[in-house]
């Protein structure tokens, strides 16, 4: 039922270092003007829109959404006009699965893309037997497993990509994830124990509140993995039943499971994560990431409440 973690934030600023905003960067993920697996979500918001009220709001990087110009030269001239830049990428791998050179030819093209963004990361997703797109499947009873051999498998080859991600200067950060093979905090522990430190995690507390973890468990056993950072937020009544009823993924986002720092109805306590981020020296960028319908919970709104909330605490 959420545990402990999923609480309304009590008001403990009380000695939080500030995050030095020379080595730390805010941005934002464009899924709340604009749903990446459900284009219906959003799909009355333009791209031009989007990047505006993402620096109207204060922040200064983005991840890539639909809407966004498949032409990269097109992209960094839009996000260079504000001031802003691309700071990661997601990228669906299939390890477990497929071929290795199927995923490596694919990622070397976004390496490529990402480079000439100027983005420090790319946020690598196995899909293989991913249930997170299926509306009418559970993400707790239908959840995705590898066999032994499937899993050794995706560990293999993700130490060939993060290698080819370092050497081109770009972090592979893996991306725990709702439906996936690599879900809970079981699977993704084995997965960075059986992995190089050159593969990193991308960070995400939404998922690890919604998988009923801790998600501090992580920041605690792995702190020199972390490479990338997710915000997101949970609303403890919906995550609740999401749970008990054992929604879908995308049910779940349409039912508002979702939302971003600073929203009064979340749950998540971010206070003791940017703690213990600043406590392990993180460098990178801190997203807020917060898949919600557009016509139900405002993009801009919600995008300048995150801001100030996560700016205003990592002042205390």
């Amino acid at each position: 039922m959420c545990l402990f973690m999923c609480r309304r934030r009590e008001k403990i600023m009380e000695g939080i270092t500030m995050l030095d905003p020379k080595k730390v960067r805010l941005g934002i993920c464009p899924i709340g003007w604009s749903n990446d697996d459900m284009w219906d979500l959003g799909d009355e918001n333009t791209f031009q829109q989007c990047i505006s009220e993402m620096r109207l709001a204060g922040f200064t990087g983005c991840e890539i959404g639909h809407k966004y110009p498949s032409d990269v030269k097109e992209l960094k001239e839009a996000l260079d006009l504000r001031g802003m830049t691309v700071a990661s990428k997601w990228f669906s791998s299939f390890l477990g699965t497929k071929p290795f050179e199927e995923t490596f030819e694919e990622f070397k093209k976004e390496i490529e893309y990402l480079c000439y963004a100027g983005a420090t990361a790319i946020n690598i997703s196995e899909q293989s037997y991913s249930i997170q797109g299926n509306p009418d499947l559970s993400i707790f009873k239908n959840k995705a497993r590898f066999t032994d051999a499937e899993f050794a498998q995706m560990c293999d080859g993700l130490n060939k990509l993060a290698e080819y991600a370092k050497s081109n200067g770009i972090r592979a950060c893996f991306h725990h994830h709702m439906g996936t093979c690599v879900q809970t905090l079981e699977e993704t522990e084995r997965m960075l124990n059986n992995t190089s430190d050159d593969l990193l995690l991308c960070y995400d507390t939404g998922h690890w509140t919604f998988s009923e973890v801790d998600p501090m468990a992580i920041l605690n056993e792995f702190p020199n993995r972390i490479g990338h950072v997710h915000l997101k937020n949970m609303r403890r009544a919906i995550c609740d039943q999401a749970i008990k009823e054992s929604w879908s993924f995308l049910k779940s986002v349409r039912n508002g499971a979702f939302t971003v720092p600073g929203d009064p109805e979340g749950c998540v306590d971010f206070e003791p994560v940017l703690r213990k981020l600043d406590e392990i020296g993180y460098e990178g960028w801190i997203m807020v990431e917060a898949e919600q319908d557009p016509a139900k919970a405002n993009p801009f709104k919600y995008a300048k409440m995150a801001y100030e909330y996560i700016t205003d605490l990592m002042a205390k």
